[in-house]
């Protein structure tokens, strides 16, 4: 039977409970409430450069398959860097904005972006060919997927689209009782000094509270934000979102959220504002927004991963993101695991010319990763 695609500019054209009833309830940034939340407080518009185009595909006008989509002007907020591309078309007198983007704005959280009620094997050959086509159309440079799930990606190759690598550090819960449990699993040298680090933290007199979503009040959410933001101003620039984003997602999605608050002297200084899925078969916990008012030693590392770690232990989450780059993660028992990106390039000799870096680029990922994996804290197996 014959598929029919409708594109979105607002995912208030979608009622919540259709949208919810194909993506689920438990990975948040799928969520219509997540989406609507970027979108009613201006993060994603055309002026920002995230101007809303989901698509929805149906089928004898039964929704079968949705994927978020954003038509972009530039490449802020998506972790997957093609500046490079992008300065290559304009050296070549091309525009490479707009392209056609499907992407969590601002969250490099690999998961799933297309959620369908059919098997995505017979619904992606229909969905690429209209990506393709409304490129030719709209004068698009092409299309790209960031942070897809490994079946995902492995869909999207299939229909001849090329793929990208990248590398994330993530933590996998081996059933440890506590923190101390978990630390018995490193060499003597990495133990001691993870113990040094939380040490320090404890000498400067600063404390870390874990606050649940429900209860996060309007002061605490100020608090938060001014650590955000600071934390952006001195890179001089503006943080990408906006404390409306914040109070939306406390109205609607407060049981996917968890935030560490560091006080010193009953004063705020830090916070790092995590989510959680709530699927109990793959529970995981997601570090994605911190900001600090004063420098103290060792306290992002406290804050941001130790502390995490600590509440995925208590509360038996098996997984761990703290979210993109950061090599200083692996010392602390982060991980390293490849991540997918997807690519349509319209321009013929742009796209054999990509291809050829990203199998460069996938060759050098592969031969790096055994090397990190070999800096792993961890004892040796004997």
């Amino acid at each position: 039977m014959p598929f029919e695609l409708k594109i979105l500019h607002s995912i208030n054209q979608i009622e919540a409970r259709s949208w919810n009833n194909l993506c689920g309830l438990d990975y948040p940034f799928l969520r219509h409430e997540f989406l609507l939340a970027l979108e009613e407080s201006g993060c994603t518009t055309k002026k920002t450069g995230w101007q809303v185009s989901h698509i929805t595909v149906y089928q004898q006008e039964s929704l079968v398959c949705i994927m978020p989509m954003y038509q972009k002007t530039n490449s802020n907020g998506e972790y997957v860097f093609d500046w490079d591309w992008a300065d290559a078309y304009a050296r070549n007198h091309l525009n490479y904005y707009p392209k056609l983007l499907t992407a969590i704005p601002f969250s490099p959280c690999y998961g799933p972006r297309i959620a369908s009620k059919i098997e995505l094997c017979k619904v992606l050959p229909f969905i690429v060919e209209q990506l393709k086509s409304i490129c030719r159309e709209y004068g698009f440079s092409g299309w790209h997927g960031l942070f897809h799930s490994a079946n995902e990606n492995k869909q999207l190759a299939a229909q001849q689209l090329l793929t990208r690598q990248g590398l994330q550090y993530h933590w996998h819960n081996q059933q440890y009782r506590s923190f101390e449990h978990y630390l018995s699993s490193f060499t003597s040298r990495k133990r001691k000094n993870i113990k040094r680090e939380r040490r320090i933290v404890t000498e400067q007199q600063v404390t870390i509270h874990t606050v649940e979503g429900p209860e996060i009040d309007p002061f605490l959410l100020e608090e938060f934000y001014h650590c955000y933001q600071l934390t952006y101003l001195k890179r001089d620039r503006q943080g990408y979102l906006n404390i409306e984003f914040f109070a939306l997602l406390l109205k609607s999605l407060a049981s996917h959220i968890v935030l560490f608050v560091a006080k010193h002297q009953h004063k705020t200084v830090a916070c790092a504002w995590c989510f959680k899925n709530t699927d109990p078969e793959d529970a995981v916990l997601y570090g994605r927004y911190w900001g600090s008012l004063d420098d103290f030693d060792n306290l992002h590392f406290e804050t941001c991963y130790y502390k995490g770690l600590e509440y995925c232990i208590e509360h038996n989450i098996q997984r761990f993101d703290p979210g993109a780059q950061g090599e200083h993660k692996i010392q602390r028992g982060f991980e390293p695991i490849i991540t997918y990106s997807s690519h349509y390039i319209a321009h013929p000799e742009f796209s054999l010319a990509i291809a050829d870096f990203l199998e460069r680029e996938t060759q050098a990922i592969q031969d790096y990763k055994p090397q990190l994996e070999s800096l792993l804290p961890f004892k040796k197996a004997t």
